[in-house]
């Protein structure tokens, strides 16, 4: 486990991609659910946000499933989905408590002026981070240029984002 971990971590970095990993069901489904156990107990940790964590995060998980099924089928490359999907689920569970502490960060000072702007920084800096990876694993993939699969992650991003406001409602 520590050595998936470890290559997961790689793929963060940018050192390692999707062809690293073996293109398994078994390890989609535990990368999915070590993916979605460190949001969970992330988002636990945190105090005060009793938002629709729980529900944000069902809607995400089964959306990138959906995506990047339709992507690869797409592209024309659905063998690779496997290994793609594998891949984003595990540098996400990598990435996720920086991303998830970043977000409350900025919910937590949003209002004050001390700590707002280095709060948006940290979260900028991770945000375009995923970005970078994602694009990273895209590429690897899809063997598209970086500039197209970058902005194939930026649309997933704002999809994603569209979805979660049509399924989820936002807490008043």
């Amino acid at each position: 486990m520590t050595d998936l971990a470890r290559l997961y971590a790689q793929i963060a970095l940018l050192k390692r991609g999707p062809q690293d990993l073996p293109a398994s069901t078994l390890l989609l489904a535990i990368t999915v659910l070590g993916y979605f156990t460190i949001n969970l107990v992330v988002s636990l940790a945190l105090p005060g946000d009793s938002g629709p964590w729980l529900a944000v995060l069902v809607v995400d998980v089964l959306f990138t499933l959906a995506w990047y099924v339709a992507l690869l089928q797409l592209s024309r490359r659905p063998e690779r989905m496997l290994q793609t999907t594998t891949a984003v689920f595990g540098y996400r569970a990598v990435l996720t408590p920086i991303s998830i502490v970043s977000t409350w960060l900025v919910r937590r000072f949003g209002e004050d002026a001390t700590w707002l702007l280095p709060a948006s920084v940290a979260y900028t800096v991770v945000l375009v981070w995923m970005i970078v990876v994602n694009g990273h694993v895209l590429k690897a993939a899809l063997e598209f240029s970086a500039l197209y699969c970058y902005a194939l992650v930026i649309l997933e991003i704002l999809t994603g984002q569209l979805v979660l406001l049509a399924l989820v409602p936002l807490p008043r």
